[in-house]
């Protein structure tokens, strides 16, 4: 009998190949865009968009992905659901597009981009892109076609990165970094495009006929996750927004050239933290629709349990070596007018890992159908996020965002705990949870003291801290590889 953790793993692996090869990829440019854009406050122009883009995929895709998990494990015509999400998303984005031609110039205006509405219109066409492929690109996920969907992202990621530095290294004129930013936005375009193209398959496939029942119920069930999507974005990039949109002040001479470069050095070091966010990414894409596979096996709960572990472990480990390992990794950030910044990265590090948490959390108000807790949840904390940046940004900048970020990341993680274990009991190891993280931060608050004349002994001993993390994560995890599992 095959082993679910294993199973899980294993998927993961394969989308973890496209997601953390792809963001390695990727992450590759915030070291071209930081040396291209000497001044932050262009680099900071590009972090904005592309803030302003995590915002619409959440929009525009409608929370169609989960829905679609969701209803074909009862729906015997899994092409009719697949159809009915897919048109949804569709229509929404074919009414966005046409707002957005329509009031490009307004926008333009209302978010501050300095006369340049064709930002605006190519983030739209981005996004609307990325939008109607991601139900495809579900639809192989649910049926594991995951080498295929590798395939797809690597195609769309290396054209992206071939264009980038093409434009960037050899049209890119440093005296007019707006081009810089116009050749990002084409090249992202060009890169999503490939997409629909390699999907022509199952966009053939696709019957244009909606059944609206369905539709109505797949809505109700979305809908809480929309708010919930949208609230946890305001979480995650409502920062980098915010810090220009409260530090300028168009009275103040030099004002706006000093909000962007705000946004410029903490997008470039938030990048550092987000190596723990390439895996829960990576995870996430094979978790859900594994976490609803299991929805009919009698010992879901142990499943469950266990993956959570293993998570918490994983998340943590990558807290260490990152933050043990600053003066290495602060490399990656080519300039260093950037690296100012660096004492957010162990802070918005260990937001993240208590992130991973809530999203591991979260199933529980997805498989019970209470998907309006998700949207609670998620304001609660969206609400809390504005609070502290507006309370606190004109004191502490961007400070007080990597401390937001962190405390409502705690505060979701805590919350959704509690509603879960009232609503969708799942058992978890409580006592795990404390030595995984309470191990990792006393392991960092030792090692962060740890200064001495030779930066290479510093390294080694850093590494020693992470290897004794690694052997008391395996010591306490190893049965769940070991011992045999009668989960099918």
């Amino acid at each position: 009998m095959s082993n679910p953790i294993k199973r899980l793993l294993g998927q993961t692996a394969v989308y973890g190949l496209s997601s953390i090869i792809g963001r390695l990829l990727n992450y590759l440019l915030v070291p071209l865009y930081t040396y291209v854009f000497a001044d932050p406050a262009d680099y900071g122009v590009v972090s904005e968009l592309y803030a302003w883009v995590a915002f619409l995929i959440v929009l525009l895709t409608f929370g169609m992905e989960t829905a679609y998990f969701r209803f074909i494990q009862d729906n015997e015509e899994k092409d009719a659901t697949f159809s009915n999400a897919f048109l949804t998303v569709a229509g929404v984005c074919v009414m966005f597009f046409i707002a957005l031609m329509m009031f490009n110039n307004d926008i333009e205006r209302l978010i501050i981009l300095d006369g340049h509405n064709e930002y605006i219109i190519l983030l739209g066409a981005i996004v609307c892109t990325d939008a109607i492929t991601a139900l495809p690109l579900a639809k192989l996920r649910a049926e594991e076609k995951a080498m295929q969907f590798a395939g797809i992202q690597f195609a769309s990621i290396g054209i992206n990165i071939v264009l980038n530095l093409f434009f960037m290294l050899y049209l890119f004129d440093a005296t007019r970094p707006e081009e810089g930013v116009l050749f990002i936005l084409v090249a992202n375009l060009c890169a999503s495009l490939i997409k629909p193209l390699l999907l022509y398959n199952v966009f053939a496939k696709i019957k244009f006929k909606i059944d609206w029942q369905l539709t109505k119920t797949m809505l109700i069930y979305a809908i809480p996750l929309v708010i919930a999507g949208f609230a946890g974005i305001i979480n995650e990039t409502l920062d980098r927004i915010l810090l220009k949109q409260i530090i300028y002040d168009p009275l103040i001479p030099g004002s706006f050239h000093e909000a962007e470069s705000e946004v410029g050095i903490y997008s470039a070091c938030y990048k550092l933290a987000m190596l723990v966010t390439i895996l829960l990414q990576a995870y996430r894409y094979a978790a859900e629709p594994f976490f609803f596979s299991q929805m009919k096996n009698e010992d879901r709960n142990k499943v469950y349990v266990n993956v959570m572990n293993l998570f918490i472990a994983m998340v943590c480990l990558v807290f260490l070596v990152v933050s043990l390992n600053i003066d290495i990794f602060k490399y990656f950030i080519q300039n260093k007018s950037y690296w100012e910044g660096l004492a957010v990265v162990p802070i918005l590090l260990m937001a993240n890992v208590f992130l991973g948490i809530y999203y591991n959390q979260s199933i529980w108000y997805k498989l019970s159908g209470k998907t309006k807790f998700g949207a609670y949840i998620a304001i609660i904390g969206a609400l809390t996020t504005i609070a502290i940046n507006v309370l606190f940004i004109p004191k502490y900048g961007y400070m007080a965002s990597a401390w937001a970020t962190l405390i409502v990341y705690l505060m979701q993680m805590m919350i959704s705990y509690f509603l879960g274990q009232r609503y969708y009991p799942i058992p978890y190891n409580q006592k795990k949870f404390f030595i995984f993280i309470g191990l990792a931060l006393l392991l960092y608050w030792f090692g962060s003291g740890i200064q001495t004349a030779s930066s290479f002994l510093d390294f080694i001993l850093h590494n020693i801290l992470v290897l004794i993390f690694i052997s008391v994560a395996f010591l306490l995890e190893r049965k769940t590889f070991v011992k045999k599992s009668r989960i099918t």
